[in-house]
């Protein structure tokens, strides 16, 4: 929800025809609030809306007011905030009972930000680090990093009209898929609708179901799986989900990643398969708290069978995890 590439080229499209766009992102929130941090939604002059800051009548009532002050966006301040509480008898609830509450930042966007929107655009695909930074004084991307670390999004209120928002553009998650067969087309089409960045890898050229994956934002053949770590990053925002040919190849991989650091590992295979595998790398001195890591079988137990079905509980598995579902 964080950086939707169909929402910046909505508002992309008015801004090239000369008409402002509101914008409207979740600065902050809490509890059960529907809206997350990041979350973003544009609204056009027409009344027109892309994207979501979470739904329900809140959402509804903020889009008209977003309308109502584009009609005459050059009156009104280039950017407020407004603090929305999720209970019936606050002063400034939001209609609806969720026990919770959200900070939305308004920011009109006029044809002169047009040059900012499409070097968002461009930077989605995180070949390196940009920042979205929004105050009532600019709507900006800069390479520059926040001064303090920044993991998503921070915000800061600086007083009853000035604020500062920042937000690294592009996914905030890396999913790195070995293997690139029926179940990794499966999953990069559920994945590439989260706030991921998709790799997939894979020895075989010319493989069906790599050329019909148009969900992976990147597809690389490799020579040999032997050198498959030279590829794969760590760190507390990777996810690897291992799903090769076969099981000399898994456990190719899984020896040249087993010392990386990752927020998951997976791979995919029956419990009889892992077990044999599990006991194989063992028996090579794989350190077993390393060996502990390894989440297989793959996936949520929901009995599946066919790609899409095992996409599904693999799938959950890995937002599970994300947002502190399952440690």
């Amino acid at each position: 929800m964080r950086n939707q590439p169909e929402l910046w080229k909505f508002i992309a499209a008015r801004l090239k025809n000369g008409r402002p766009v509101m914008l409207l992102v979740v600065a902050e929130s809490s509890g059960s609030s529907p809206g997350r941090r990041g979350y973003k939604m544009a609204v056009g002059s027409d009344g027109e809306l892309c994207g979501s800051i979470g739904g329900g009548v809140m959402e509804i009532a903020l889009a008209e007011q977003a309308k109502f002050q584009l009609e005459d966006f050059k009156s009104q301040p280039a950017a407020e905030v407004i603090e929305q509480v999720h209970r019936k008898n606050s002063p400034n609830s939001s209609g609806m009972i969720c026990s919770g509450s959200q900070t939305v930042i308004f920011r009109v966007l006029a044809p002169a930000d047009a040059a900012a929107v499409e070097a968002i655009i461009d930077r989605l695909p995180p070949m390196q680090s940009h920042y979205l930074m929004i105050s009532p004084q600019a709507f900006a991307v800069t390479h520059q990093p926040p001064a303090s670390p920044l993991q998503e999004a921070g915000f800061e209120k600086l007083g009853d009209t000035d604020f500062t928002y920042i937000e690294k553009i592009g996914p905030a998650n890396d999913l790195y898929i070995i293997g690139g067969g029926h179940c990794a087309l499966a999953l990069s089409e559920i994945m590439s609708k989260m706030d991921f960045h998709i790799r997939i890898f894979d020895d075989r050229p010319g493989l069906n179901t790599i050329e019909k994956n148009r969900f992976a934002h990147e597809i690389t053949i490799i020579d040999a799986y032997d050198r498959i770590a030279d590829f794969i990053a760590e760190g507390p925002h990777i996810y690897v989900a291992v799903m090769t040919l076969g099981y000399k190849s898994d456990e190719t991989v899984i020896r040249r990643l087993i010392d990386r650091e990752f927020r998951y590992f997976g791979v995919l295979g029956s419990k009889a398969k892992m077990a044999e595998l599990l006991k194989s790398l063992r028996d090579g001195g794989c350190d077993e708290n390393n060996l502990a890591k390894i989440r297989t079988p793959i996936g949520i137990p929901i009995n599946s069978r066919t790609p899409e079905e095992i996409a599904v509980s693999i799938a959950a598995e890995i937002i599970a995890i994300k947002n502190g579902g399952i440690i």
